[in-house]
């Protein structure tokens, strides 16, 4: 690492913030603590945060709550502690816009790979080349509406988009004209975990190209480039 990165552990236990930040102290993070939401948005307005190591079992305002308000606010990588080990709190937390979990109790070990995994991955994502501050964006006969998340062509019919095609389609709308690899779309949309195989970045693809009235035979819009990735044609104008 070039510069010291700032990791902010947000735990209620305070023997896990005190040794948490011993260990990731002597693998040359400088960290922050925090005991509930209160502290953390303190911490993120006084202090440079990498990544939030939240824990998922808060006072007051819970995990979940946190990590849906930290990402409708940034793309700060986000790793989340669980006591529980079921499936769904793990999805619901992904879904929340976690980067990544780790279930309690775990080797802090595991925990620092785990860290420098995601802030890898966060670093290897191209930056937004399309940022639109208005409504939404128009590329070839479509219309995205961001505000009603709805699809329009040029007749304005609506057509119907899921929430991963939908995301996956945000993705392409601000990256035109660069090819975007699985590994990308799949961290760009936050859904490594709830689509495990590479492949499966391989369905949405297709499914999106149906919606936007071609296929895999004629991708107009999406073109698979070979051994590389995606690469979204047509040019994209923000409204």
């Amino acid at each position: 690492m070039q510069e010291t990165d700032t990791i902010l552990i947000v735990d209620d236990d305070p023997e896990i913030l005190s040794l948490l930040a011993a260990y990731l102290d002597k693998n040359g993070y400088r960290c922050v603590t925090a005991a509930d939401g209160r502290e953390m948005r303190r911490a993120l307005d006084r202090h440079h945060v990498d990544l939030v190591v939240l824990d998922l079992m808060l006072p007051g305002e819970d995990g979940l709550s946190l990590c849906r308000d930290l990402r409708a606010r940034s793309h700060l990588p986000v790793v989340m502690l669980t006591a529980r080990g079921e499936d769904l709190d793990r999805i619901v937390g992904l879904e929340m816009g976690a980067d990544d979990y780790v279930t309690k109790p775990f080797n802090p070990r595991e925990l620092l790979a785990r860290i420098r995994a995601v802030l890898r991955r966060s670093r290897a994502l191209p930056e937004d080349a399309v940022s639109p501050n208005g409504e939404g964006f128009a590329f070839g006969r479509w219309r995205l509406d961001l505000r009603s998340r709805s699809l329009r062509d040029e007749d304005d019919v609506v057509v119907p988009l899921s929430a991963a095609e939908y995301d996956l389609l945000v993705v392409f709308l601000n990256h035109p004209g660069r090819v975007l690899d699985r590994d990308q779309l799949m961290d760009l949309t936050r859904g490594r975990d709830a689509m495990p195989f590479d492949r499966s970045i391989d369905m949405q693809v297709s499914r999106l190209r149906k919606r936007l009235g071609t296929d895999d035979a004629t991708p107009e819009y999406i073109k698979t480039v070979r051994s590389q990735g995606y690469l979204f044609v047509p040019e994209v104008q923000p409204l």
